[in-house]
């Protein structure tokens, strides 16, 4: 990841920077090394593992992609006027490319896949091209229309290769215009391409110490949101965290546990919603998505006192379908 400038972001000097950048050539790899790591011991460790191939593909397939047609300075600019996305999720015409990392992506991990998973893996090379981009609207619509919830991880995986590339191609042309992502009126959505954030994270380095930055569940993006607020509805002062080693607990050691936990669930009282955040100050190691997919348990304890949950994990999507942010409001 890389800091973002903060001139984009008109703050003054020595401000917390804004926006952290995925790095091309390390964004899918660092994630695939985490999801190893905690794929050991783990009660999902074969799906961890199996993740993990996911994402190693998607660091190939990145490396890979061709160049794609990407938003000139008069979009930018409208964009930035308008205080939206300048690649927007559910409007941006894509590339076929997008379509060639899904099938690198199915083709790399199939010799690895469970039985029952080759099968899907197998279908998603046969589907025609309206076939697979119907299901591409569907996750990025966020709607259960439709969709196949065996296959939406592959899909996905295509997605966000897709974005990715976006996004960083983009930056690296018109870098001579100031920063092409900039802050939209939603704060709680991306804003390069307006997606939800699968979890957040606290950094732990230079002028970002200590602050709490989002990530994109597309893009992978990362941008600030002030600690005090609710990353979801804004409000402030009313938020709490929880672990799987219960803060209230008697056991006064494990109390100690859940306050330095790595991998906490930071709930609402306003809106009644809760996403996960993870510390690098606790453990350097820790990946968004990774950590977000290997404490599932958290996901059910939480869910247990009538929270709902605000991230997107497009490597485990509930039978619900995505969660979309613009249900349910605060």
């Amino acid at each position: 990841m890389t800091v973002g400038d903060r001139r984009a972001c008109g703050a003054a000097g020595g401000s917390t920077p804004f926006l952290v950048w995925p790095e091309r050539t390390t964004v899918f790899a660092e994630r695939s090394m985490r999801l190893v790591q905690r794929s050991r011991g783990h009660a999902m460790g074969d799906y961890l593992a199996f993740a993990a191939r996911i994402a190693a593909a998607q660091q190939a397939a990145l490396a890979a992609m061709p160049a794609v047609a990407l938003p000139d300075a008069a979009q930018l600019a409208r964009s930035h006027a308008s205080g939206l996305p300048p690649l927007p999720a559910r409007d941006w015409p894509r590339d076929g490319a997008w379509r060639g990392a899904v099938a690198s992506i199915a083709a790399a991990v199939a010799p690895h896949a469970p039985e029952a998973a080759r099968a899907t893996l197998g279908a998603i090379a046969s589907w025609s091209v309206d076939a697979l981009e119907a299901q591409a609207d569907a996750l990025l619509e966020r709607t259960p229309t439709g969709l196949d919830f065996a296959a939406a991880p592959i899909v996905a995986a295509g997605l966000q290769v897709y974005w990715t590339h976006l996004l960083l191609s983009t930056r690296a042309r018109v870098g001579e215009l100031g920063d092409p992502v900039r802050r939209i009126h939603d704060d709680a959505a991306c804003p390069c391409c307006g997606s939800p954030p699968v979890a957040s994270i606290t950094r732990s380095s230079g002028e970002s110490l200590g602050q709490r930055y989002l990530h994109c569940a597309l893009c992978s993006l990362q941008w600030h949101v002030s600690r005090s607020k609710c990353p979801r509805c804004g409000v402030e002062g009313r938020l709490a965290f929880q672990s799987l080693d219960p803060a209230g607990s008697d056991d006064a050691e494990g109390g100690a546990r859940a306050a330095q936990a790595a991998v906490q669930a930071e709930s609402c009282d306003a809106c009644h919603h809760y996403l996960k955040i993870v510390h690098t100050d606790r453990d350097p190691q820790v990946d968004p998505v990774a950590d977000d997919l290997a404490s599932v348990a958290l996901d059910l304890l939480v869910a247990e006192t009538g929270l709902a949950r605000h991230g997107l994990n497009y490597l485990l999507l509930f039978g619900e379908g995505p969660p979309d942010p613009d249900e349910g409001g605060a």
